[in-house]
């Protein structure tokens, strides 16, 4: 009897053992480069190296840097695919490349300001979420924005105009087709590369938001920023499919949940980012989170803010729905009747 006891004793510590372990969750996530700024560094990282109290669930997390792992910043959707990573933050300019539905949350004119780009990429989340998981085999859990992009240049400049003839790194395809219009070289270029191009002069201009400017140096090679919104740069988290249906419902929804609320804090902090780093790049106060500089801000004209807003129907959405088109009939489509929609296309 005493025998029998032990054995149903044993077994049953080997199914809670077992039961536990298969409870646990082991998640290997890919973050933004090291270098990008502060929302990778105070927000981002924190996060996922805090998993398991952020969320109560029993995790270990293997963060890294996409370019302390030695990946591409492009290859974002290809690594979520091949199960390297189960977490991915992506790059949505970058990676747009090989899914040009993201590109449709961020076209160059339509998210000029904050509450305008959170409506738009809201209006069109779903049908995004619903490509990665066709294509990619992962399922989109939150976007945020890196923040307003503006232009850097090595030399004077009073608007727009003055881009002609320049070559200007850009972020994504709409980018390259808007300065293409204005008789510019959009010229694509990771963000390590960008500020030893500038001083080097092997290209004159360059777009991003001010605090990864400020935290990439750039101010130190430049010498002029147009303080113009041309988009937001939207970002994003996706979860591996495989790894997402491996989870039990309360684990998923944990996560979920948990990720949702990284991502509307970032979109606070992109915004209070966005100011400082203003002030800091041209030398004002209070300047918090950056470090000081004294470049010229260029004051915003009428014409130029026309040009930018005449962007979509004019430059951006025409070359991009083609693009789109091309990958997913419906795309220009659904696009039409959610953020169009909005903006009374």
């Amino acid at each position: 009897m005493l025998t029998r006891t032990a054995l149903v004793t044993a077994v049953s510590a080997a199914l809670m053992a077992s039961a536990a372990q298969a409870s646990s969750l082991s998640l290997q996530v890919l973050g933004q480069p090291a270098g990008s700024g502060l929302i990778a560094q105070q927000k981002e990282q924190p996060f996922f190296n805090n998993l398991a109290e952020h969320t109560g669930l029993d995790i270990n997390v293997q963060y890294l840097p996409v370019d302390v792992a030695g990946v591409p910043d492009t290859d974002g959707l290809r690594v979520l695919r091949s199960g390297l990573f189960d977490i991915v933050s992506l790059r949505g300019p970058q990676v747009s490349r090989d899914e040009p539905s993201i590109l449709g949350l961020d076209l160059i004119g339509l998210n000029t300001s904050f509450e305008a780009g959170r409506e738009h990429v809201d209006a069109f989340y779903d049908y995004v979420d619903s490509r990665l998981q066709e294509r990619f085999n992962a399922k989109l859990l939150g976007t945020w924005p890196a923040g307003p992009q503006v232009i850097f240049c090595r030399g004077e400049i009073g608007g727009l105009d003055d881009l002609r003839g320049k070559r200007v790194r850009v972020g994504d395809q709409s980018a390259a087709n808007f300065v293409g219009q204005l008789g510019a070289t959009g010229i694509s270029m990771p963000f390590g590369d960008v500020q030893q191009s500038l001083s080097r002069g092997v290209i004159d201009c360059a777009i991003t938001g001010p605090a990864s400017a400020n935290s990439g140096g750039w101010p130190e090679a430049t010498t002029t920023v147009l303080p113009i919104a041309l988009q937001l740069a939207i970002n994003g988290y996706a979860i591996n499919l495989d790894t997402w249906n491996s989870m039990t419902e309360e684990q998923q929804g944990k996560l979920e949940t948990a990720i949702a609320g990284l991502s509307d804090e970032i979109w606070a902090y992109s915004e209070e980012l966005y100011e400082d780093a203003m002030r800091c790049n041209a030398g004002e106060t209070p300047c918090e989170y950056g470090k000081p500089y004294s470049l010229t801000e260029v004051p915003v004209t009428d014409e130029d803010l026309a040009k930018v807003a005449a962007a979509v129907e004019e430059v951006s959405l025409p070359i991009w729905a083609r693009q789109c088109n091309a990958a997913a009939a419906d795309c220009e489509a659904v696009w039409r009747d959610t953020v169009g929609q909005k903006l009374g296309l």
